[in-house]
This record gives structure tokens, C-alpha cells and sequence, in this order.
């Protein structure tokens, strides 16, 4: 087996529209692909993510909500790579969303912050080291 990378990450989202304008418009991931799939009465929307890899965005009737606390198996959460991680921060401020305060990583010496997509997701933005 060779694995070449990470391709995407999944997401199915309790307000579609809601959520896509998170992902498109305040995050700016550009759109790949959006379709409607009337057999399952769902939107699978494909988002660029910078340096490779896609996010798809789904929506589906009635789904269950993710648990949470205390920590649960699977997905902890979702990290982007940014290059200014204050001035990353500082924008998402100004779109209202509500921000951790930075951090720094005790192994790495990142700067690194914490929010949550619209349906609690934990998000981390990371501005790895040179």
C-alpha cells in the first residue's frame, strides 16, 4: 500500500445553507462542486481546501447531533493551516464568530486557536512554525 494523501474530510451539517456560507464565504474555501441529490433529499457540496485536499459539505434530514462532552471516539476536530494565525483569528472576529484566545504549542511553539463550525465542530487554525 501507498497512500499519496489526504483527499477529504466529511462533514454533514444540520443547516446546509447555513454551514456553506461558513465554509465558502467567512472561511473562503472555493467551491469544487455543488449538487443536489433528490434520492437521498440531500446537497453534497465539494470545497477546495489550500494545499490540496477537499471538505465536503453534506446535507441529510434529520441528523442525529454530534455528541460531544466528554470527549467522544472519532473525529476530535478539523485543523487548517494559515500562514498569520492572529490576523486569521481577527477575521473570523469580524464575521462574529466566537473565537478561543490563542495559544501556543507546548512541543512545537505554534500559535494555534480553537472555534466551531456551525454545528459545534471543533476548528483549529494553526500557524505552523518555519
Amino acid at each position: 500500500m501507498h497512500l499519496t494523501g489526504l483527499h477529504h474530510v466529511a462533514i454533514i451539517a444540520a443547516d446546509y445553507q447555513r454551514s456553506r456560507d461558513f465554509y465558502h464565504r467567512i472561511l473562503g474555501l472555493p467551491i469544487l462542486a455543488e449538487h443536489w441529490r433528490a434520492e437521498r433529499q440531500s446537497w453534497k457540496l465539494d470545497l477546495a481546501v489550500p494545499g490540496g485536499g477537499q471538505l465536503e459539505l453534506f446535507s441529510f434530514p434529520a441528523p442525529p447531533p454530534r455528541p460531544t462532552r466528554p470527549e467522544a471516539c472519532g473525529l476530535r476536530h478539523l485543523a487548517f493551516a494559515c500562514a498569520d494565525v492572529a490576523a486569521c483569528r481577527q477575521s473570523l472576529l469580524a464575521e462574529g464568530v466566537a473565537v478561543e484566545d490563542l495559544r501556543v504549542d507546548e512541543f512545537t511553539g505554534a500559535r494555534f486557536f480553537f472555534c466551531a463550525d456551525p454545528d459545534g465542530l471543533p476548528l483549529e487554525f494553526y500557524q505552523p512554525r518555519d
